[in-house]
């Protein structure tokens, strides 16, 4: 069984059901904001779903594949998963396990910008790998925030048969578009509705509850010079080297489009290792 659920249904370029600017606050990095659309979901597919056929085997949930650095979606997914289980639990099912999809492929390219053409053939010669054994005998949910096309899914759906998985299968989704009319770019106008520039991110970062991600890595190591590194500097160390481990964990150094503005934070961190060991620190 292989079933879709999406909490909203976007049938206009401009009126989503949802709030645009908290989407985009979430697509950066805003916990709080997380929270809430996990919850949300988590709350619309009981209701929507579980409440009227409960799932029985044991739910193993899946955020959207990543290598190194999470998506946004995977901040949602830990609320979504913490309100699923204390449903579970009420109704003395075995609470949810988690699983995480790898994959082999890192790029540059903004995602939303692009049709369904470009972006199964930006996807296409990825591979998506995935513990087989640990799934045997469990209902998989697979979470994503958002289905405009439906190429990722078309690529979760080419490892389960790659893979040979006969598990039933849900595929999860904050919101979903179905008016086909609409330009899949729609995605990135609420990717940046509230994200205009580079000091946007700042309260997202300072705000307590900062979840990096993969958007906002990329989004600032491709951001102009100029204008990046003032924003480094006004940066504390603990959010300086996070980006920086984080870069790198992707592989992100190999990248040349990303190369100056990654060396200017490799070069400040330096400097601030010797200003401890200047001072004896």
């Amino acid at each position: 069984m292989n079933t879709t659920y999406s909490l909203h249904h976007i049938n206009h370029d401009r009126d989503f059901g949802f709030s645009a600017d908290d989407y985009s606050r979430f697509k950066f990095g805003d916990g709080q904001v997380s929270k809430a659309f996990g919850t949300a979901l988590a709350d619309g597919f009981i209701v929507d779903r579980l409440a009227v056929n409960p799932i029985r085997q044991q739910i193993v949930v899946i955020s959207s594949p990543y290598s190194f650095i999470p998506t946004a979606t995977f901040a949602m997914k830990d609320w979504f998963v913490y309100r699923l289980n204390h449903w579970l639990a009420q109704h003395g099912f075995p609470v949810a396990q988690e699983a995480k999809v790898h994959r082999t492929i890192t790029y540059k390219e903004d995602y939303g910008e692009l049709d369904a053409e470009q972006r199964m053939k930006l996807i296409g010669n990825d591979r998506f790998h995935i513990d087989k054994d640990f799934l045997d005998g469990k209902t998989l949910i697979f979470l994503d925030d958002i289905r405009i096309t439906g190429s990722h899914e078309r690529m979760i759906m080419k490892m389960v048969g790659e893979y040979g998985l006969s598990n039933d299968i849900y595929m999860l989704y904050f919101a979903e578009l179905v008016n086909k009319d609409i330009h899949p770019n729609v995605e990135n106008y609420l990717n940046y509705h509230h994200v205009k520039k580079i000091a946007d991110l700042s309260d997202i970062i300072g705000g307590g509850d900062f979840c990096i991600n993969t958007r906002i890595v990329k989004y600032i190591l491709n951001y102009h010079f100029d204008d990046f590194s003032k924003f480094i500097q006004q940066q504390n160390d603990t959010f300086t080297e996070q980006l920086y481990y984080m870069a790198i964990g992707n592989g992100y150094h190999t990248i040349d489009a990303y190369a100056q503005n990654l060396n200017f934070i490799k070069n400040r961190l330096q400097l601030d290792n010797y200003k401890l060991i200047e001072y004896g620190n």
